[in-house]
């Protein structure tokens, strides 16, 4: 380009002798380490450098040599832009003789070129942590267990938000309910030829599933005039096992369990073709598990039609109508399955149509966005994209973290942490248009978005669970489980999702302090949107973990719902994201609940969601961060005002419906908030199933092998005589005290002047709040119960052995 300049360039400098001399001492070795000062950075040095073969850096990046055969043509390396303006200045002050160096081919695995050869070099990202994303390469293509069919399609739907809103079906009172005939009496025009169920496991997977010529399972088209509809759900996310036409338009449909599991029936998505425009088609799904359904409540199912995206731009919208959800007539004997039906008219003739629980967002959509987002030149200084871990079937789980650099140390290990999650549960799309929201924002350039990055470092895990996602599962991942009931696992090989996500949070605590953890979810019972929540029993910080669920009520009020919140921890929630992570120290540690349905509040009272809608609800969490970190303390004091007031109501209430009046002033820190609170069972799957019995051997050798580094516990007796005579004794002297008890409290009992009245739990003493907590919140006799007699009561001593007797049974345990 500049052949004059670069002669008068080369003609200029100088050999130097020291340079010359390490440069040789160090290429013997293998490698040769520069001083930044020495950094060619100006357009000229790096022209220099670059057209000269003599000076270029080579080095493999994993490529094996022989798939190149020119050096040359190999990425280019060059040195970073990324240095500050004095350093600039200092390196364009130093000598060319320091530049030019006497030997060529440098080797240098971190500096590349880009393939474009343009003058903007940047750091090579480490090994095996950023080769998903190549902006001339296809996406990584996902992985499907070995059993599962999959059609060479690649299906592609708009987003589009509909200009009115959509309505919850009002039920007229005249909807029919369709007696369930089976394939006795129909015809099956689709199903899937094997589906692995509960007794078998997942083995391994490859790129398109099963090998193989793919089979037609829809039925053949006799001509023009035949009307039967063509069912297809072998793509990515699809659920759909057998369609059964038991009329001219009336389909029977069957979904397909989660793989290797015999129960978690919600999710669908499937394809119809062959529609006819004029006709009322009805669809009977008749084999849900959940008695409950937001169908009750007015939901509709989501309708695509590709005839109106290609032609009117309209994407996914709520459609159908005499919507019933009941009992299926039809008893296996082993368990009630429930069915929904709808009614349907097709927008056009011979039209290919979807039919969806929620909107969909699968791995691919996923895919797609990052690849956007790595490609992005502004974006991609701020978030980095790492690969979490490989899940069971070997597709990618993605970590992002987003920050802005930091000007010094002290200021990057001062910033706190914020960790998010979605799709741990596959069937919950919802979670994902949160998360996408949420990203679109703290990705941008508005203020606060900037402000966001500046003081938090933000590590997001958009989909735990890539397997459940791809094959369309609802709940549970491909070793057949419930990941958000396995976070406390140890088999990190089967659960790696969470065993890695659990790890980095980990570590990410021993850095720094993380202000909150939010995993987002879906919920199919409840409208609107909700957090559970942890109750904190340091009296220091009390209902500080329900400040920001509140504020994001203020921030969204006709789509948050404070008064669903819940805080209570339940034994059998002990293995999920929100308490595993509370009790590693994280108060502000949430599980966000989507509806599938849409809102009871405000201007959108009785209207369904749109993504829209959610995506708005990830830019009201940013929004709400800067209101509860925000130095000034006004808005977090109000609020907790606010909710010792709203807690007064709720005792009172209590109070009120056991028929008593109580006094509560000055007696907050007393308080047991899980006593007046119910359970958060919003699902039906709250227990968990435990480990499939292929892994419970490796449990137990990993459980010993745990145990051989814990600290030696104290020798144990030699004898079984030794053994017995330590048991009886201990026996002995734990009935003695329980005598004595029983005796105190019955000599105590004798001088009250009343029976004792029923009193709620709803004290207690502040010493003894943390050991509480350890015994997962299990009954317990309070101050008031004790020492009743202070109130004019008294213990009835007919209850003492019941008392007795349950206390009894608490020490055994």
């Amino acid at each position: 380009m500049f052949p004059a300049l670069e002669t008068e360039v080369k003609q200029e400098t100088l050999p130097d002798p020291y340079e010359d001399f390490m440069y040789h001492h160090l290429q013997y070795y293998g490698y040769f380490k520069g001083h930044r000062g020495s950094l060619p950075t100006s357009a000229t040095h790096q022209h220099v450098w670059k057209n000269n073969p003599r000076y270029l850096l080579s080095g493999s990046f994993g490529e094996r040599q022989g798939m190149i055969p020119d050096p040359l043509q190999k990425e280019k390396l060059l040195w970073p832009t990324c240095i500050s303006s004095p350093v600039h200045r200092q390196i364009e002050a130093v000598s060319r003789d320091s530049l030019m160096l006497s030997s060529p081919l440098l080797k240098s695995r971190q500096l590349l070129h880009d393939e474009f050869g343009e003058v903007n070099p940047c750091l090579r990202e480490p090994r095996d942590l950023f080769t998903f994303f190549s902006s001339s390469g296809p996406l990584q293509a996902p992985r499907w267990p070995i059993e599962c069919e999959v059609i060479k399609e690649n299906l592609h739907h708009i987003e589009w938000v509909p200009p009115q809103p959509e309505y919850f079906y009002q039920p007229t009172g005249n909807e029919k309910l369709p007696e369930i005939v089976g394939e006795e009496k129909g015809t099956v025009v689709f199903q899937l030829d094997s589906v692995p169920t509960e007794g078998s496991y997942f083995t391994s997977s490859r790129v398109g599933g099963k090998r193989g010529i793919i089979k037609e399972l829809a039925v053949t088209l006799q001509g023009p005039e035949d009307k039967t509809l063509l069912f297809e759900s072998r793509f990515e996310s699809g659920n759909l096992r057998k369609a059964v036409r038991v009329d001219t338009y009336e389909y029977e449909l069957t979904l397909r369990t989660d793989l290797y599991t015999n129960k978690h029936t919600q999710w669908f998505y499937f394809r119809v073709q062959n529609t006819r425009k004029d006709a009322t088609y009805r669809f009977t799904i008749v084999n849900l598990l959940k008695p409950k359904s937001l169908y009750t409540m007015g939901m509709k199912p989501l309708m695509y039609s590709q005839l109106d995206a290609k032609t009117h731009n309209i994407g996914w919208r709520r459609e159908g109508n005499e919507i019933r959800y009941y009992k299926n007539n039809r008893d296996d004997g082993q368990q009630a399955f429930y069915c929904l039906t709808w009614t349907i008219q097709f927008p056009h003739d011979q039209d290919t149509c979807f039919f969806a629980h929620f909107y969909p967002y699968t791995y691919t959509d996923l895919q797609c966005y990052l690849l956007s987002v790595a490609n992005n030149p502004v974006q991609s200084q701020f978030c980095k994209l790492r690969t979490l871990c490989r899940s069971l079937a070997g597709n990618t789980v993605y970590l992002l973290t987003i920050t802005n650099p930091s000007r010094t140390p002290q200021e990057a290990a001062a910033k706190k942490a914020v960790v998010l999650s979605a799709r741990v549960h596959p069937g919950e799309s919802n979670g994902s248009w949160i998360m996408k929201g949420f990203l679109d924002f703290i990705l941008s350039n508005s203020p606060d978005a900037q402000l966001l990055r500046d003081i938090f470092v933000f590590k997001v895990v958009p989909m735990l669970n890539p397997d459940g996602v791809i094959v369309g599962n609802y709940r549970c991942s491909l070793a057949g489980r419930d990941l958000n009931r396995h976070y406390k696992t140890i088999l990190k090989e089967s659960f790696p999702c969470i065993w890695y996500t659990r790890n980095m949070i980990k570590r990410l605590l021993e850095e720094r302090e993380v202000l909150l953890y939010c995993d987002f979810h879906g919920h199919s019972r409840k409208n609107n949107i909700f957090l559970y929540g942890c109750n904190n029993n340091d009296r220091k910080y009390w209902l500080h973990e329900r400040v920001f669920p509140l504020m994001l009520s203020k921030n969204a009020p006709d789509k948050f719902s404070f008064h669903s919140c819940n805080f209570k921890v339940q034994k059998c929630k002990e293995g999920t994201g929100r308490v595993v992570m509370w009790r590693m120290g994280i108060l502000n540690s949430y599980t966000m609940e989507s509806t599938f349905g849409g809102s009871t509040l405000g201007n959108k009272r009785d209207t369904h969601f749109t993504t829209e809608d959610l995506k708005s609800l990830g830019y009201h969490v940013c929004d709400t961060l800067l209101d509860f970190c925000d130095p000034d303390r006004t808005k977090f004091m109000q609020c907790l005002t606010e909710l010792k007031e709203l807690l007064q109501q709720e005792i009172h209430k209590k109070f009120n419906e056991l028929g008593q009046d109580m006094d509560l002033e000055g007696s907050w820190s007393d308080i047991c908030l899980s006593d007046i609170e119910s359970s958060t069972s919003g699902s039906d799957s709250s227990l968990s199933d435990g480990l499939p019995v292929h892994l419970l051997n490796v449990a137990d050798e990993l459980n010993q092998k745990k145990k051989m580094y814990k600290k030696k516990k104290k020798k144990p007796l030699q004898t079984r005589k030794q053994r017995n005579e330590q048991y009886q004794k201990n026996n002995l002297m734990q009935e003695l005290k329980l005598t004595e008890d029983a005796l105190s409290f019955q000599e105590r009992a004798g001088f009250a002047s009343s029976t004792l009245q029923k009193q709620p739990t709803f004290f207690r003493n502040s010493e003894n709040a943390s050991s509480s907590a350890m015994r997962n919140e299990k009954p317990r006799l309070n101050e008031l119960q004790l020492h009743g007699r202070d109130k004019g009561t008294s213990l009835d001593p007919s209850k003492m052995t019941s008392i007795l007797t349950k206390s009894k049974e608490r020490m055994q345990v």
